[in-house]
């Protein structure tokens, strides 16, 4: 029993590389929640493009409203973290402290679920993507797989869902807004915003310009 044990955790450790790997160079086809969601009723929109095809402003916003330090780490951000623990604690809007890396192993190879053994396989497939992806490629996936609206997967669809028009062509405005709506995709409008969105919106132009001016980019130029 034992032997069968451990044969089954070497194997599980085994694929859960393989299947990064292929992940590394191949696009990914689908996730766990996009299936889910169909399920549900959602719809299924999700065009995969490149990185050259898809706007630096929306790479911008996306970094400055998610994960600033998405260059400097190695995908956990332990200030973000204690300070998200802190402000949780305050009784303010929860919010957590999950970098791009740890969103991107979440949302491509697991369930949507809030249990110590899905978060401690999170970590593990984070560790994973660090160690055999490039920073480029880390966001790359994150900006084709992202929920962006009920249905709307990846910046294609959620370009052409809320302003008409592909990833490539987006203003610096519409990416903010597009990133101001990631908390909450499924309730939360890019187009027509409402006023915190518009708001939100408004303050990641200013750090998008911060990420530009600091190079905070610089890993995925």
């Amino acid at each position: 029993m034992v032997r069968i044990a451990a044969l089954t955790v070497a194997g599980l450790f085994g694929f859960s590389i393989l299947w990064v790997l292929a992940y590394a160079v191949l696009p990914v086809p689908a996730t766990p929640l996009m299936a889910i969601r169909a399920v549900e009723g959602n719809g299924w929109r999700h065009e995969w493009r490149p990185m050259a095809e898809i706007s630096p402003h929306l790479v911008r916003a996306v970094i400055a409203a998610e994960d600033s330090r998405f260059c400097d780490h190695m995908g956990v951000d332990l200030d973000a973290v204690e300070k998200a623990m802190e402000r949780n604690q305050t009784g303010k809007r929860l919010r957590g402290g999950s970098t791009i890396s740890q969103q991107v192993a979440k949302n491509a190879f697991l369930w949507p679920d809030r249990s110590w053994l899905r978060k401690g396989v999170e970590l593990w497939f984070t560790l994973l993507v660090e160690s055999f992806w490039s920073k480029q490629r880390i966001l790359e996936v994150y900006l084709n797989i992202v929920e962006w609206a009920p249905g709307a997967y990846g910046a294609e669809a959620a370009a052409r869902a809320w302003f008409g028009k592909g990833a490539g062509d987006l203003s610096a405005r519409e990416a903010a807004l597009l990133a101001a709506i990631l908390p909450n995709p499924q309730k939360w409008k890019a187009n027509p915003p409402g006023r915190y969105v518009a708001s939100r919106g408004g303050v990641l132009q200013q750090r998008m310009e911060i990420v530009r001016r600091d190079a905070l980019d610089a890993c995925v130029r």
